[in-house]
């Protein structure tokens, strides 16, 4: 009995191998028929996405705004003629502003000088009346040298530009017409793109021989006033 069983169980191995091989054979077959993973499809370019624009064009008429390049203004001050002392003058202003920071300026003035200093100690003074007549025209370069603003108030700002000035011209002074230098600096305020107040303190320099001696003078000019543009 015993022999018939271990030949029994002898025999059996080997079929119970031949089927765990043929059942790992199976899986393996298997697993190489499944399908593989789809490739990955390329993304487009951009350029094969990217659409024309298609704008109508409009014609555009650029308004014509004014320059306001010209400038007329006038002015009230004082005078002070070397040796006569001061007097008042007054008198108007013509400008071109040829940019941003040059400009080109005439200016005509007047006023009266005394000479009741001398009358106190000279008879009959210097001059054939007590008062004589000056005035002056000239012709000046100007530069804007400090642009910037001015506050009035808490929330009011107002343009501003500091200004030197150059130029040449005539003194008429007592019968006698004398070639005028004159320089000096300025301070303008615009209240609008149309009118403006400036300040401005010059010298003119010119010769005179009223008391018997030719001598250059400086006569300093203290002036207030306004300008319009257009």
């Amino acid at each position: 009995m015993r022999t018939h069983l271990h030949t029994a169980r002898s025999s059996a191995r080997p079929a119970l191998a031949l089927t765990c091989a043929g059942l790992l054979g199976a899986l393996a077959a298997a697993g190489h028929a499944q399908p593989s993973a789809p490739a990955a499809t390329p993304a487009p370019s951009p350029s094969a996405t990217s659409i024309a624009p298609e704008v109508a064009r409009r014609d555009i008429r650029v308004p014509r705004l004014p320059n306001k390049d010209y400038e007329v203004g006038a002015f009230v001050g004082t005078y002070a003629t070397q040796n006569f002392g001061a007097a008042a003058v007054a008198g108007l202003r013509l400008g071109y502003h040829i940019t941003e920071d040059f400009f080109v300026q005439a200016a005509l003035g007047r006023s009266r000088v005394s000479d009741e200093a001398f009358r106190q100690v000279l008879p009959g003074g210097v001059f054939a009346e007590q008062k004589e007549n000056l005035s002056y025209a000239n012709l000046s370069l100007g530069w804007n040298a400090l642009p910037g603003e001015a506050f009035i108030g808490a929330g009011r700002a107002r343009a501003t530009t500091m200004y030197a000035l150059a130029g040449v011209g005539t003194t008429h002074f007592a019968g006698q017409r004398r070639q005028t230098f004159n320089l000096g600096f300025g301070a303008r305020m615009l209240f609008s793109d149309w009118v403006a107040a400036q300040v401005d303190l010059r010298d003119h320099v010119f010769s005179l021989d009223l008391l018997g001696k030719r001598q250059s003078t400086h006569n300093l000019e203290a002036t207030l006033g306004f300008a319009f543009y257009f």
